[in-house]
């Protein structure tokens, strides 16, 4: 109990003083709409995304260029997605949509550049992560979410105790939406797919 009046303490923090994370109640709300199995791990995900990029999955340029030439090879079908979807509010990072970026014959070569550059250069904000979460658990509470404030708040308190690391998807997610993407900087999409 302790723990978790600490973690709730630094969210408070961060959403009134520490942070302005933008407002992603919106975003939230049509990722609610459009996945609807969406559980507290995917909201995660999604602003971890937005607030600190995608710096977690580049390690080794060659690794990710292997990583990104596999998961093109086996996409198979999956739902209908957008080229590019905003998934910040001040619209700076964005998630290129693998099925859509093939279909719409993107070079690989640029995604991969893009994609190590965004990891290299956008330097985020872990009290914006924490402050935007603060805006997943008023909207659980609300009940404009698939699941509870209560689901919210105990993977917000995982998190904090775990320093807040980057994670998958959840398994509901992955079997309904297969996501396929790379977390872009809006400032590198020029010339990634032909005109």
């Amino acid at each position: 109990m302790r723990r978790l009046t600490c973690f709730l303490f630094v969210v408070g923090l961060a959403a009134g003083a520490l942070a302005e994370p933008g407002d992603f109640r919106p975003i939230l709300r049509e990722q609610a709409k459009r996945h609807p199995q969406m559980e507290p791990a995917d909201c995660y995900k999604l602003i971890y995304q937005a607030c600190l990029g995608s710096e977690h999955a580049v390690n080794d340029p060659a690794e990710a260029k292997r990583w990104l030439e596999s998961e093109l090879a086996g996409l198979g079908a999956g739902p209908a997605e957008p080229l590019i979807e905003s998934i910040s509010p001040d619209g700076r990072i964005v998630r290129v949509h693998l099925r859509a970026f093939v279909a719409r014959q993107g070079d690989p070569a640029k995604l991969l550049q893009a994609f190590v550059q965004t990891a290299n250069n956008f330097h985020g904000s872990r009290e914006n992560l924490l402050a935007a979460w603060a805006q997943v658990v008023e909207l659980a509470q609300a009940q404009e979410l698939p699941f509870s404030a209560q689901a919210a708040r105990e993977f917000g308190e995982k998190m904090a105790a775990a320093g807040h690391p980057a994670v998958h998807h959840s398994k509901n997610y992955n079997e309904a939406a297969k996501p396929a993407y790379r977390v872009i900087a809006r400032e590198y999409l020029a010339g990634l797919v032909p005109e």
